[in-house]
């Protein structure tokens, strides 16, 4: 069954050229997708569009049902409690504790006037510190999370975006600012989360290979248009090609990634 219908879906940003191009696809319950593509190939407002952060400027985004682009505030409010979102640079409060950022998640659950007296539930607090366990960073529970490593900010982050229960996870770029062996510990939890949880999991992604390790299905992006969409066992050489241009085109790092 699909979670997430994306039609004729169009973005500009000026008048000059597209950014999203009359996207077409689906994704179903509990699928971990990644979209890959060189820079400025539409993968962050893709992500963006989704959650409604952008606005589109064609066509339709169905997400459980609902067309994501007709909801008002309020509606769309409720919609967000069921989309978590991971950015690339964290998006913490550095200044708060670990605990205090991941119930901050729980905010689309909660009136202003709770949300602005940092009212939670004992219920939720222990859903925090199930989360923290489960990520392996239970012992940081109450320092500041500028206090922590990137990879360990990163777990923050996923845990806040669990704590919403959510149907789907955005992920922008998760891993972009780690080490290899940080990246390899996130990408792990993703995984996990996506298995264990239920949870459909969109990753925007630089790294060839990692999609290829972690991903059930695989999305290429080049200037707003899809060029490949499949299983992630069918992404080869020449399918890579055309998602990040001609090997003359391609950066050293893509090239190596691609020889197979």
């Amino acid at each position: 069954m699909s979670l997430l219908q994306i039609k004729d879906l169009g973005k500009s940003y000026n008048s000059n050229s597209k950014v999203l191009d009359g996207l077409n696809f689906e994704v179903k319950s509990g699928e971990f997708l990644s979209i890959i593509g060189p820079s400025g190939a539409g993968k962050s407002t893709l992500l963006r569009c989704i959650n409604r952060m952008v606005e589109i400027d064609e066509g339709h985004i169905i997400f459980n049902g609902q067309d994501v682009g007709g909801l008002n505030k309020k509606e769309l409010r409720k919609l967000r409690t069921n989309i978590g979102m991971i950015f690339q640079h964290y998006n913490l409060v550095p200044r708060l504790s670990v605990i205090e950022n991941v119930l901050h998640g729980r905010f689309g659950y909660k009136t202003t006037f709770q949300g602005i007296m940092g009212r939670y539930t004992e219920q939720g607090k222990e859903h925090a510190f199930f989360l923290l366990k489960k990520l392996g960073i239970e012992e940081h529970a109450y320092k500041r999370c500028d206090q922590l490593s990137g990879g360990q900010q990163q777990r923050v982050g996923i845990a806040r975006s669990l704590i919403q229960e959510p149907k789907i996870v955005l992920c922008d770029e998760p891993i972009a600012s780690l080490d290899p062996n940080a990246s390899k510990v996130i990408m792990d939890h993703l995984k996990s989360i996506t298995q264990e949880l239920g949870i459909t999991c969109i990753v925007n992604l630089h790294q060839v290979d990692i999609a290829k390790d972690y991903s059930d299905r695989i999305i290429g992006l080049n200037k707003g248009g899809i060029v490949f969409d499949g299983p992630s066992y069918r992404l080869h050489r020449n399918q890579t090609d055309q998602i990040y241009g001609t090997e003359a085109q391609a950066t050293p790092e893509i090239r190596e990634l691609i020889m197979v």
